[in-house]
């Protein structure tokens, strides 16, 4: 068991270049190496029947074939967003790229291959409780570059899985800090703490943050039902409200017109009229009117004026 533990803790913590990195052959090296080594066996061949001597075309030999495999190492390409780290004995002595470029096989090794290019990491929080206790989980989005290609190489071991728990860090101390309204409504606060906080934890290894942006907040489905119809019942409270002044309004104005009445008894009348008029203006409608409006406003003519225009009306027809 002990051993086991030794070996994983050598491997984890080993200095050794990633094999994926100092083995990177490209097409280019490959068909030199292709053509030297054609070459070399055909000129074997073409020494042998011209009867040279055995040790010149031996030596002819290794020549060739030792010079196929320096390009197949040695010749290397970088894309153009990328930077190539090398080490000379296990220290740093240059980056490289883009483009075509030489390195000394087994002296030089090529520990890492820096992508310049803009990087997007998702990242996420977990049942991390805010201020208010609330347990929520968020998930957030974090674009990043890498600024200094010899930083990232150098001061991180993996810079891509050291801003991922960065990130990671980050965001559940600013959900920590935060009440959960303030997390609902307060998206954008959100996105300028958390790139202020992650940049300045991978700015000492060459990397830069873009921006982050917040995707989505999930709360427990109890709060979320439990939000809900709160948010319905303040509905409901601000219709009764607008309903209530609409009353108010509709009671003032009514009072309004009965001190202009009072002041203006003819005026009453002639309201009185009309209202009565709009009544009997549909056919087969029925008006009820009180005795006293009848005496007050001489109704009892206006009604047998109104019951003569009906029958001229009938006789014309």
């Amino acid at each position: 068991m002990t051993n086991n533990r030794f070996i994983m803790d050598f491997s984890k913590n080993s200095r050794l270049p990633k094999m994926g990195a100092a083995l990177r052959v490209n097409p280019v090296a490959i068909t030199a190496f292709t053509l030297l080594s054609i070459l070399s066996i055909l000129g074997t061949v073409f020494l042998n029947g011209r009867g040279v001597a055995d040790l010149f075309v031996d030596s002819y030999l290794v020549v060739t074939l030792l010079a196929a495999v320096y390009v197949l190492f040695g010749l290397k390409v970088a894309n153009q967003w990328e930077k190539a780290v090398i080490l000379r004995f296990g220290k740093f002595t240059a980056l490289k790229g883009p483009g075509l470029f030489w390195i000394i096989p087994i002296v030089d090794t090529v520990t890492e291959w820096i992508d310049h290019r803009v990087m997007v990491s998702p990242f996420s929080a977990e049942k991390t409780l805010t201020r208010d206790t609330v347990p929520v989980d968020v998930d957030a989005v974090l674009f990043w570059l890498v600024w200094d290609a010899e930083k990232a190489a150098l001061e991180v071991e993996d810079y891509r899985s050291a801003i991922t728990w960065a990130s990671q860090t980050a965001l559940r101390e600013v959900i920590g800090v935060l009440d959960l309204a303030d997390i609902l409504v307060g998206r954008a606060k959100m996105d300028k703490d958390l790139q202020k906080i992650i940049d300045e934890r991978t700015t000492p290894w060459g990397i830069t943050v873009s921006s982050v942006e917040i995707r989505d907040i999930v709360i427990p489905q109890e709060l979320e039902d439990a939000m809900s119809r709160q948010a319905q019942a303040e509905r409901e409270r601000q219709a009764r409200v607008i309903l209530g002044e609409s009353e108010k309004q509709i009671a003032q104005s009514f009072a309004d017109a009965s001190v202009a009445y009072h002041d203006n008894p003819t005026a009453l009348h002639l309201r009185a009229m009309n209202m009565l008029f709009e009544g009997l203006k549909e056919k087969g409608a029925l008006v009820i009117v009180p005795s006293s409006a009848v005496d007050t406003m001489n109704l009892g003519g206006l009604s047998g004026t109104v019951a003569l225009a009906r029958q001229h009306n009938g006789n014309d027809s």
